[in-house]
């Protein structure tokens, strides 16, 4: 059965928020657990969906993770600049992995960074430790920009995202 990526729907926010929430933790990819702030913010899908695209990947009734696609800049976006798009919270269940699930969301974004007026570039920021995450953006084109890694917690300098960038061109597929 194909992978179905379209608009997550308000019924679906809790259970995305929730696959969402379980990937980062069992990934070991929130520096404090549980009690990390950042996972109320993976959980608060109408929140993102109410600021941005969020987009579901799908096989038939059953949910296989979602992505955050922030065209433009706006509310949700970290590191876009102007005429970029960002990708943001990219998440697949553990039970649904190497389908194919990941890199259809970040297809499903450059499309629609592609279809956005003005937008020559798609951004995203990434742990260190995300290798599989890597190699499909790699894949899809995708180049690390090392002078725009960053930190979304200053005062803890040992805490970096690398930043991958991918220029949007018309000869590209």
């Amino acid at each position: 059965m194909d992978i179905l990526i379209r608009r997550v729907k308000p019924a679906e926010y809790d259970a995305l928020g929730e696959i969402t929430a379980q990937a980062y933790l069992k990934d070991g990819l929130l520096d404090f657990g549980e009690s990390d702030g950042y996972l109320g913010e993976l959980r608060d899908v109408a929140k993102r969906a109410a600021a941005a695209d969020v987009l579901v990947a799908t096989q038939g009734e059953h949910l296989l993770g979602g992505v955050t696609f922030v065209p433009s800049g706006g509310p949700m976006a970290d590191i876009a600049r102007p005429s970029e798009a960002e990708i943001r919270m990219l998440a697949v269940a553990h039970e649904a992995r190497g389908q194919g699930a990941g890199e259809a969301l970040v297809r499903a974004c450059v499309g629609r960074a592609r279809a956005t007026d003005g937008c020559v570039r798609v951004v995203l920021s990434t742990q260190r430790t995300m290798h599989a995450a890597h190699r499909v953006y790699e894949r899809l084109g995708f180049v690390r920009v090392p002078e725009r890694d960053w930190s979304p917690i200053p005062e803890l300098a040992d805490i970096t995202l690398l930043t991958y960038e991918l220029t949007l061109s018309p000869s590209r597929p």
